[in-house]
């Protein structure tokens, strides 16, 4: 099982994780709504695209919905596209309509993929407008939330092979 690696240099977060499969794969896997929902939400907890435009500009708006029905809201924006290679754009709390919840953190990111022979790595960095938000973001469970997620990806994309 490949390990995810999570490093901070001030407000930047950087995460990367080797997966067992394509590229091509791993892109679909990030970039197509149907299979991002069955792995990025942490079990028990599911995500739910309401929509999702993966184009440059493009957004996703999406819950994730708790085991007791909870939901959390999320808006991810869409700034630049590579196929296959990079994407880029802003992370957000949001409500069901989109609407950024400004009590919440909001972060940039790029998300980078690399062929590695038959494996394929995924590099995100995501930097925030302090070290105290990414802190906030960190004591929120992000690391243990986006570790799961990556374990359910994992599976996903064994399944898809």
């Amino acid at each position: 099982m490949n390990e995810t690696k999570f490093t901070t240099d001030g407000n930047a977060l950087t995460i990367t994780r080797l997966f067992d499969t394509s590229l091509d794969l791993v892109w679909r896997a990030w970039t197509e709504a149907e299979l991002l929902d069955q792995w990025w939400a942490p079990k028990p907890w599911q995500s739910v695209t309401k929509s999702m435009d993966f184009k440059e500009g493009g957004k996703r708006l999406y819950a994730m919905r708790g085991p007791e029905g909870e939901e959390h809201w999320g808006l991810t924006t869409y700034t630049t596209i590579v196929k296959h290679e990079s994407f880029s754009g802003e992370d957000a709390f949001a409500d069901e309509t989109g609407k950024i919840n400004e009590a919440f953190p909001v972060s940039t990111f790029q998300t980078m993929l690399k062929k590695k022979g038959n494996q394929t790595l995924v590099v995100n960095i995501s930097k925030y407008a302090s070290e105290e938000a990414l802190k906030q973001t960190l004591e929120m469970g992000l690391e243990e939330g986006l570790s799961k997620a990556y374990e359910n990806l994992d599976h996903c994309l064994a399944a898809l092979k």
